[in-house]
């Protein structure tokens, strides 16, 4: 399959002049990539501190973003399976864009700029193909239903064109082990998990395919994905997580994960929040040719 994904790299990387609110929907693996390392100190997915800490609440916020987060037990963070973003967004966007932290919302009349939002590795866990167009809305984990519950969001997303949303795929699952089946290796059958991770694989693909994916007809430039999911496996080098954390059989990403990938993460949104508001890289000329001057640091 070939991948188009959205180029980034004409606008620029620098941090916003000005504060910017940003409310990051997430269960704990969104806290974990959000939290500082260190011992463990927080609640409901939301973590000031963790083992697997990546830093990216720091990061942020040196950046000039003003960050806010709902997580378990909020109205709007409690439910982030796949099938579930179609009603979290489409009953409660207006509490989305007012949100400070949980359930608190802003006492002025402040709003959120960029909005993110993830689901957790066991969204990867994709049963089958299904059939399209799929149901936003369904519980069953098919191509199909996540195909669709992804396009259901994209009338929501075109209503509030100054506010940038964010999709950060779900980070990939531990490689479980091989289904060594005697009858199943006779017949020459493809492991059931192997399956499982080429399904993850083409979705998260289909998300940021820009030619043939979600956003493929959409008119708007307020939409991007980060596909937190290939970093975490090492650009393709496998369909499975390459940052297990505890002894390589937990499903969250570990602290060194998880810290590479908030330091990507951070000059993508820059790039995209100035793409929105048209800010482009900065140029400089060499000897008669202009050339866009790009900075991989954050700050």
């Amino acid at each position: 399959m070939n991948i188009l994904e959205l180029d980034l790299s004409s606008y620029s990387a620098a941090r916003p002049k000005d504060p910017v609110n940003l409310l990051f929907i997430h269960d704990s693996i969104g806290g974990q990539l959000m939290a500082d390392r260190g011992g463990i100190k927080g609640e409901s997915g939301i973590f000031r501190t963790h083992t697997n800490g990546g830093g990216l609440r720091t990061l942020l916020t040196q950046n000039n973003y003003i960050v806010h987060e709902a997580a378990c037990g909020s109205k709007i963070g409690d439910k982030t399976d796949v099938c579930q973003w179609n009603r979290t967004f489409g009953e409660h966007m207006d509490r989305i864009l007012t949100t400070r932290h949980q359930d608190v919302l802003f006492g002025d009349n402040s709003r959120n700029k960029v909005v993110m939002f993830q689901s957790s590795f066991s969204s990867n866990l994709i049963e089958a193909e299904g059939t399209e167009p799929g149901s936003a809305d369904s519980s069953r984990k098919t191509t199909a239903n996540y195909k669709a519950a992804y396009r259901s969001l994209l009338k929501y997303f075109e209503q509030n064109p100054e506010t940038l949303f964010m999709a950060v795929t779900a980070p990939p699952l531990v490689k479980p082990a091989p289904d060594r089946s005697f009858i199943r290796m006779m017949l020459g059958r493809p492991d059931p998990a192997d399956e499982i991770g080429k399904r993850a694989r083409d979705f998260n693909n289909w998300l940021k395919n820009i030619y043939s994916g979600w956003l493929k007809d959409y008119p708007l430039r307020n939409v991007v994905v980060f596909d937190y999911y290939d970093f975490l496996t090492f650009y393709g080098a496998s369909n499975w997580l390459r940052y297990p954390s505890v002894t390589g059989r937990d499903g969250h990403p570990s602290a060194e994960g998880n810290a590479k990938a908030a330091i990507e993460m951070v000059p993508f949104l820059n790039r995209a929040l100035n793409r929105l508001e048209n800010i482009e890289a900065p140029r400089k000329y060499v000897m008669g040719r202009s050339q866009t001057t790009y900075s991989h640091s954050p700050f």
